[in-house]
């Protein structure tokens, strides 16, 4: 019998060693060093587009869209602050420093922001005029690093945001590498031109709970009582995280779940490390439930969110806001495919581009470079970020009608089922078509 005659076996690629695996494998073998990249983790994992809402019919009655109002404002730091932040919409822009971001494209987020009624942060390395002064409202972040940190600039906040962790890297310490330290970024952040920067992954002020709540009190000293106190946690533990941050004396709990992103740190840390967002937001709305604090001390939830539908299923797990970073990048204009050919000399291609750290970005967005920054409108660009918020505000508004809501803040875990097993166990919902949810007995 000749070779010809024998059916060939086609090749099968490995699902353990696959072509990214084998990859990366040999990009280390050639370096020696982990990779390192931006944004938020790449790996499927149970997410909302794994939940459903019931909408109204017999036993619930719909809201007419056209006639029929449905709120969306929200009020963040009720609890101890004289001056609460009160929002038209529940998504707020998180936080994102200047030096990771431009300038134009920091201006841009205030812009959009503003415009839709809504508040944007500051991020790692301080405040900057551009966004102060198009930011009708601004967060200013309190990092571990305190790089930026100044007292006037507190007091000039609108809230003030303790960072102790992110999704995309619970445990772990920022970057920001040495092509973007500019003059400008070098002198925000009392650092050298040009030098890398790493940011430390803890607090140097506090050790536990305990030390969080005098760090607290005297921030509350500093700005007069007046200004709402935030704590942000990444999704790790956060029934027990949640729970000692209103022990600390916490106006706002913001919790990010590993689908959030960052600037740049260790592959290995954003695909490996955390919770899904998903996964995250049951424990936290218990813990402040069993405190006696649930919608007295708000809940903000991030990493992940892309459409109305996220921020409706996120309210209707128990969240009172959701915020979103890599969505409004995206609606600024990162990855734009008007970039591509550039994108493809810097061996990739638009919505595949995360090598943030390098600021080389085509669109202007993630970059110091001046001629690159100049490519971003922040007038054009904020308009964009604005028209992209009020489709979320009126997606999430017209969910919250179709399952009889008059505000989205009415929409509850009764309107939600889920596809898989594993969403409806991580949401504590009833898998579709039945009343069970997984680990709550039922059929």
């Amino acid at each position: 019998m000749s070779d010809k005659s024998i059916p060939q076996t086609l090749p099968r690629q490995s699902a353990t060693f696959s072509n990214d695996v084998n990859s990366e494998i040999r990009r280390a073998a050639a370096t020696g060093i982990y990779d390192i990249r931006g944004g938020g983790a790449k790996r499927p994992v149970p997410h909302f587009d794994d939940l459903l809402f019931l909408g109204a019919s017999v036993s619930r009655y719909p809201l007419e869209g056209y006639r029929e109002k449905c709120e969306t404002k929200v009020t963040l730091g009720t609890r101890f602050a004289k001056k609460p932040i009160e929002l038209d919409i529940p998504i707020t822009i998180a936080g994102m420093s200047f030096g990771s971001l431009s300038g134009p494209a920091k201006e841009a987020l205030g812009r959009g922001a503003s415009a839709a009624g809504t508040s944007t942060t500051t991020g790692d390395g301080g405040m900057t005029e551009e966004e102060r002064g198009h930011s009708s409202k601004l967060v200013y972040q309190y990092l571990p690093s305190r790089y930026g940190m100044n007292p006037d600039d507190l007091r000039r906040a609108d809230a003030i945001e303790i960072v102790v962790g992110q999704g995309a890297k619970p445990g772990g310490g920022g970057m920001l590498l040495g092509q973007k330290i500019t003059e400008r970024v070098a002198g925000m952040r009392d650092l050298p031109v040009g030098i890398d920067q790493r940011s430390a992954c803890r607090h140097p002020d506090w050790t536990g709970p305990d030390d969080l709540e005098i760090k607290i009190l005297e921030l509350r000293e500093i700005t007069g009582w007046e200004k709402p106190i935030y704590v942000k946690i990444g999704g790790a533990r956060p029934y027990y995280d949640t729970a000692l941050a209103v022990k600390a004396g916490a106006d706002v709990v913001v919790l990010d779940g590993m689908q959030g992103g960052t600037a740049a740190t260790q592959n290995v840390f954003i695909e490996h490390v955390g919770l899904p967002t998903l996964a995250c937001i049951r424990p936290a709305v218990k813990a402040l439930q069993d405190l006696g604090m649930h919608r007295e001390v708000q809940l903000v939830v991030s990493g992940g969110i892309r459409t109305g539908a996220d921020v409706a299923k996120a309210l209707a797990l128990g969240a009172d806001a959701v915020s979103i970073g890599t969505a409004a990048l995206i609606a600024l204009g990162d990855n734009d495919p008007k970039w591509e050919s550039e994108y493809n000399a810097l061996g990739t291609t638009a919505g595949a581009y995360d090598d943030w750290h390098e600021g080389r970005d085509p669109a202007g967005i993630t970059t110091q470079d001046p001629a690159l920054m100049q490519r971003l409108d922040p007038v054009e660009a904020g308009r964009r970020l604005r028209n992209y918020l009020s489709v979320l505000t009126l997606e999430a508004q017209t969910i919250a009608r179709a399952c009889g809501h008059n505000h989205v803040h009415n929409l509850e875990p009764e309107d939600l089922c889920a596809l898989t097993m594993e969403a409806a166990a991580m949401a504590g919902v009833p898998l579709a078509g039945t009343n069970w949810i997984p680990g709550q007995g039922g059929f």
